[in-house]
């Protein structure tokens, strides 16, 4: 068996979902590829996770390219997390909206940041999947963890014709905090999430066979924390009477209510954590984060390595997966699908987040009938963006991506579609580079643009929450003032 990964060059998050696979003693005599377009993160990653093999006594050589169909050679399972763009067009998505007025805390999954992401990584993974085809054993199956990953995991199962799923951690990160609000240990309850990526509801919470869903609303709008930094999620709650997987700051820029009158964003916000709808928040961290592998690699190194004993296999489904399907023991947890009738008022052709069973017989998808209507609502809006992202991007039609960036909620909630016209030709012409299916759009934006006859834009607005970047030399200040006082106590 052989399990490749792609965008290796992530450290924590390949180490990670490694230490999960490794954790698994059946899984210990695989052939492992790492691939990635950074030779230095490579060269990393792959140095530390050897290290832990060594120390652990497996027997495994990691493989590390820069040849993708290298890695995908007779490969099982391709694990994919890459992050076309990188930083450069990640502050593109966040930057040039702003000047539009469009005010995002992630913008990687819907709104226009998303939009356009998913423009970059479909243009990329459909050639992943030729390769995958080509190389890979016959029905090699793809766990895609990239954003927008609704968009992207529905282009790899439709049009790359690879069978992919969809993972993400959000619903775990919601389970945890449902059950610190409920006080009942997480895993004495029974929760059955429904809906597609990032707008997800727990539409059923048990314990011992007790219905407890309706009495969130009473516990998070008492709750001395949330009630503070969910005020986004609790509204949805109060209003559509579910609660939402994602994040406040997250679900905040898929809706068209929250972050639409500067003036008013702060009010549904907490800054306490950029994840909690800080303006760019996302963006600021991996910025503060860009030299990273300088300045914390070394100190890795000289930390213990990671232990193969199932006490550092995290939450991820990823190795749950491959454990389940290889030795057929039962595994369940919820999955970006297809929906093919699965969630009866969806339609049928979109990817879903929905609970799946796992086994030797591969994976079971069961039928969960009709959302709530209001819930069915919300992501019946959402899936026709996501869908016409997903053609245009296919397509590389630019009127369709003007479309889909015109019926966002948030991006329609804020600019009219002579500013949607406008802002999806700016980004098109500075995002040329990871856009091929683009090349004569790009030029037609090239001359509107040149045209001189623009609407006016705010060149300089940094939106209604933004927080200060630190600099590197603040950020060691802060941590050694963190280790001084660790010390101390």
């Amino acid at each position: 068996m052989k399990i490749a990964f792609i965008g290796a060059g992530s450290l924590i998050f390949t180490r990670t979902l490694f230490t999960d696979l490794m954790s698994v003693e059946a899984l210990r005599d695989a052939e492992i590829a790492f691939c990635d377009i950074n030779p230095f993160n490579l060269e990393k990653v792959t140095q530390i996770c050897q290290r832990d093999l060594d120390y652990n006594q497996i027997p495994i050589k990691i493989q590390p390219t820069l040849d993708r169909r290298e890695a995908f050679k007779d490969a099982n399972y391709i694990v994919n997390c890459v992050r076309i763009g990188g930083l450069e067009a990640f502050e593109m998505d966040i930057d040039i909206p702003l000047k539009y007025g469009v005010d995002q805390c992630v913008g990687d999954t819907l709104c226009i940041g998303g939009i356009m992401y998913g423009q970059r990584v479909i243009a990329e993974l459909l050639d992943f999947c030729k390769d995958i085809r080509e190389v890979a054993v016959p029905d090699a199956l793809m766990l895609n963890y990239s954003n927008p990953n609704a968009m992207a995991t529905w282009a790899c199962n439709k049009y790359g014709k690879v069978p992919t799923i969809g993972l993400c951690h959000g619903e775990i990160h919601g389970e945890f905090q449902i059950a610190e609000v409920l006080g009942i240990p997480r895993d004495e309850l029974d929760i059955i999430c429904a809906g597609i990526n990032h707008q997800t509801w727990y539409i059923s919470i048990k314990h011992n066979g007790q219905e407890l869903k309706d009495q969130l609303l009473d516990k998070y709008e008492n709750h001395p924390k949330y009630k503070e930094e969910e005020k986004v999620r609790i509204d949805m709650l109060r209003r559509f009477g579910y609660y939402s997987t994602e994040s406040n700051g997250h679900l905040s820029e898929y809706l068209a209510w929250y972050r639409k009158r500067p003036d008013e964003i702060k009010d549904w916000i907490s800054l306490d954590s950029w994840i909690l709808g800080e303006t760019g928040g996302y963006l600021r961290v991996t910025r503060e984060g860009r030299h990273w592998f300088d300045q914390e690699f070394p100190k890795l190194l000289e930390e213990p390595p990671k232990k193969y004993d199932g006490s550092a296999r995290s939450l991820e489904h990823g190795s749950y997966i491959i454990e389940s399907l290889e030795t057929g023991k039962m595994y369940r947890g919820h999955f970006n699908v297809m929906n093919e009738g699965c969630i009866t008022n969806l339609p049928a052709e979109s990817v879903v987040e929905v609970p799946c069973y796992v086994d030797g017989n591969g994976i079971s998808v069961p039928k969960i009938g009709d959302l709530p209507l209001g819930c069915a609502a919300v992501c019946s809006e959402s899936i026709w963006v996501q869908k016409l992202a997903v053609e245009a991007a296919v397509k590389g039609d630019a009127t369709i991506l003007k479309q889909a960036a015109l019926m966002d909620p948030l991006t329609g909630a804020v600019c009219n579609p002579p500013e949607v016209w406008q802002m999806v030709d700016e980004m098109l012409v500075a995002q040329a580079e990871w856009l091929p299916q683009y090349k004569e759009e790009i030029e037609l934006a090239k001359a509107r643009l040149a045209s001189g006859n623009l609407i006016p834009i705010r060149e300089n607005y940094r939106g209604a929450a933004r927080l200060h970047e630190k600099s590197i030399e603040e950020i060691n200040a802060e941590r050694a003032k963190y280790d001084l006082t660790a010390k101390k106590e």
